[in-house]
């Protein structure tokens, strides 16, 4: 056993029970964050003006803090950039996460001198918590990558500012920066196809022993790798792969082709990271869903996802929460987030501890007739009529086709299979019997003669990856979403339909 696995194997313990023992206090960990929260932002120019100084129970912050988007949110943050101090939180933020934003254009996430170990602290106690339950720590001995955003900052209003995976770059330790790849240099390159024959050229000869990315591009890397060796599986190219950690989409669709690509299982790790907060991770391989990080400085709330558009919907702390229950996320932080609507929803699986399954996102749904399909819904219904049928789906959105002559509307699937069914009708049908039992208005609407049955276009190959190449969109965070309620993404795609 070489040095650093020797010497993780005691801290990866020593933190696994901090954790175990935090997770049954999460109910007064949230309610003493909220404390320390009003205390500091009740001296901030927000604080003052919800007066916030007024404030001491959960129903009263309530009262004072409205539910905010980015949008509503940005005069705060047009107020830091002008050089103010003490806006959202005490002084002024370390970096500023640039990310994009649908309306808004490029959104900037503050993050603190207070924030900034929730991001970092998180992502190490994912893998500290898998060190201790599986006993592999001889990972940490070899080579391990990092699919992330470039690490160059530029200034916005004098704050360093970056995508979030290139600031956190900035902060793995230095015992582990002999051990990661690809090199600075081939991490600045902005362009992804570039990046991608660096990063293959640095790690093609290495002892690879842990891959982390969003699954679509690393299913990418995996493909040019690949292609560089004449087809060989992934295991014979890193013999010594042993963890793969994900997040920002559901893996499960990627799940069969990646296997497949390195030819044998092997373990992985998913995580729930945004700019907004490190929010949640496996921490454990034995049980469903993501332990939601309840003391790291956020204070969470969650509006049931059915009233998220309502003028004064109702808001819960987690002590409120059901298992079960679809809920939009509302986050609250020492970053200086106030009400914030990440726009993600969340359903959780167990309240003891409080561990949840990310369900989708608030503006990815249809809509289009009342049915409120959501993205939860829609790989469930793919990826169950996909495995009975030993199909394995590269990816995959859907969109409403409201405009028909002759015939009934309906819900417009565009795939790309890695191997496209014998019967493309035969396995319509199967999704969108599927979608029925899933979601009783779909088939109220099927059943009403409102719809018609889900209409599948098989793509051509590498279809998505063209698609987000022509938005300027390969690689790095960027992810394609599932659902549209408009026919933007669909249209552009009609190109590549084979």
């Amino acid at each position: 056993m070489k040095i650093k696995s020797f010497l993780a194997k005691p801290y990866a313990s020593i933190i696994h029970n901090k954790i175990r023992k935090g997770m049954f206090n999460a109910v007064a960990d949230q309610n003493a964050i909220l404390q320390l929260l009003l205390k500091t932002g009740s001296k901030t120019v927000f604080g003052k003006e919800h007066k916030l100084q007024d404030v001491k129970l959960y129903s009263e912050f309530r009262n004072a803090v409205p539910i905010r988007d980015y949008e509503a949110f940005k005069p705060f943050i047009d107020l830091i950039k002008d050089g103010n101090q003490n806006v959202l939180w005490k002084g002024r933020p370390i970096y500023f996460a640039k990310t994009s934003g649908t309306t808004s254009g490029v959104k900037y996430i503050p993050i603190t001198g207070d924030s900034i170990s929730n991001h970092i602290n998180t992502a190490r106690n994912a893998l500290l918590c898998y060190m201790a339950e599986t006993g592999n720590t001889s990972f940490a001995d070899g080579k391990m990558i990092f699919l992330s955003g470039s690490p160059e900052m530029e200034r916005v209003g004098g704050i360093p500012t970056g995508r979030l995976s290139g600031i956190v770059n900035h902060f793995i330790p230095r015992y582990l920066r002999s051990n990661q790849l690809p090199s600075y240099e081939t991490n600045c390159i902005e362009d992804w196809e570039q990046k991608l024959e660096k990063i293959v050229a640095e790690t093609i000869d290495q002892n690879m022993t842990l891959i982390s990315g969003i699954p679509p591009w690393v299913q990418m890397y995996f493909d040019w790798l690949q292609h560089k060796r004449d087809g060989k599986l992934i295991k014979d190219i890193f013999p010594n792969l042993q963890v793969l950690v994900h997040g920002g989409v559901n893996f499960e669709p990627y799940r069969a082709k990646l296997m497949e690509s390195i030819g044998r299982a092997i373990d992985t790790i998913e995580t729930f990271p945004a700019s907004e907060g490190f929010f949640a991770f496996q921490d454990t391989q034995s049980e469903e869903g993501l332990l939601l990080n309840t003391n790291s400085g956020i204070f969470y709330e969650f509006i049931p996802s059915s009233e998220i558009f309502n003028e004064h919907p109702t808001r819960l702390s987690l002590s409120e929460v059901k298992v079960g229950e679809n809920y939009a996320l509302i986050v609250n932080s020492n970053a200086g987030l106030w009400g914030y609507n990440i726009g993600d929803t969340v359903r959780f699986v167990s309240s003891h501890p409080f561990r949840l399954v990310v369900t989708g996102r608030i503006k990815h749904f249809i809509s289009a007739f009342g049915e409120h399909v959501i993205a939860e819904e829609v790989e469930q219904a793919l990826m169950k009529a996909a495995n009975e049928q030993n199909i394995r789906i590269v990816e995959f959105t859907v969109a409403p086709k409201i405009q028909v002559q002759d015939e009934l509307p309906y819900h417009e699937w565009f795939i790309e299979f890695e191997n496209v069914p014998d019967n493309l009708k035969k396995f319509a049908d199967a999704v969108n019997q599927n979608l029925r039992e899933k979601n009783i208005y779909y088939n109220d609407l099927i059943t009403g003669n409102i719809l018609q049955s889900l209409k599948i276009n098989s793509m051509k190959p590498h279809a998505f990856q063209e698609y987000m190449k022509a938005e300027g969109k390969l690689g790095g965070q960027n992810k394609v979403p599932r659902l549209s309620n408009d026919r933007k993404i669909a249209d552009a795609l009609l190109q590549w339909i084979q």
